[in-house]
């Protein structure tokens, strides 16, 4: 395993930590277990899905929260199920997770849905009016935004 050093990276930006900590969790993480399996889609183009299979958990047992940029799901069984259950064979997993995700900025988790043993949690990135990019109009003392409206703009005389 090769190690990346970052400090170049923080000796020359300004404002920028969250990057450089999302560098370094990133190269630090241990290698996943892969439980519970999980999918990340696109639905449209600020919309995102991700969806977890996390067969044999209940609602009660499942939490979703979000932290700084980070999205954080954890399942964890309740205690007073039968233990004196006898399997043959035991495939479905119901042990203890927890899965982080990482937001991209101005992303937010607007809900989460458990339908058949999947978990979908349903994401939308919305970008503040004063970032969206404006059209300026030469000459004309008129600002088009981004959805080509016109709006007077005041000089201050």
């Amino acid at each position: 395993m090769t190690t990346i050093d970052f400090s170049p990276l923080y000796r020359s930006t300004v404002g920028f930590d969250r990057l450089a900590s999302l560098l370094d969790s990133v190269h630090q993480t241990n290698p996943s277990t892969g439980y519970p399996p999980y999918n990340i889609e696109a639905t449209d183009e600020n919309e995102y899905a991700i969806t977890i299979a996390v067969a044999g958990f209940d609602e009660s047992e499942l939490n979703i929260q979000t932290e700084r940029g980070v999205l954080t799901v954890r399942g964890e069984k309740a205690k007073d199920e039968k233990q004196d259950r006898n399997f043959l064979y035991q495939g479905i997993a119901t042990r203890t997770f927890e899965r982080k995700f990482q937001l991209a900025d101005h992303v937010e988790v607007v809900n989460a849905e458990l339908n058949n043993g999947m978990l979908t949690i349903s994401l939308v990135k919305e970008i503040p009016e004063a970032m969206k990019p404006k059209r300026i109009a030469i000459g004309g003392g008129k600002v088009l935004d981004h959805n080509a409206k016109q709006a007077k703009v005041e000089v201050a005389a």
